[in-house]
């Protein structure tokens, strides 16, 4: 059998260096402790996901899913799959 993913609506912030691209779900999952920022030579976030901790480095994807979930996505990956509203 085959299936094909419903389309869905989601937002994605791109992982940078720039403070004022995170958008507002990011910083409350910040400051509710489910996702953590690691600064210094190898800057990336740390994610709490129903599948364990995953990282995001720079230039991943950070995506909040339908449910409000938050999950790393591969910049590669994310251009196979998704395209702007």
């Amino acid at each position: 059998m085959q299936f094909r993913k419903k389309p869905v609506v989601i937002s994605a912030v791109q992982v940078t260096l720039d403070d004022m691209k995170r958008p507002a779900w990011l910083s409350e999952a910040i400051d509710a402790g489910t996702v953590y920022w690691q600064g210094g030579d190898d800057p990336h976030y740390t994610i709490e996901t129903l599948e364990g901790t995953m990282r995001a480095n720079l230039l991943d994807w950070i995506i909040r899913g339908v449910k409000g979930e938050l999950y790393p996505c591969k910049p590669d990956i994310f251009a196979a799959t998704y395209e702007p509203a």
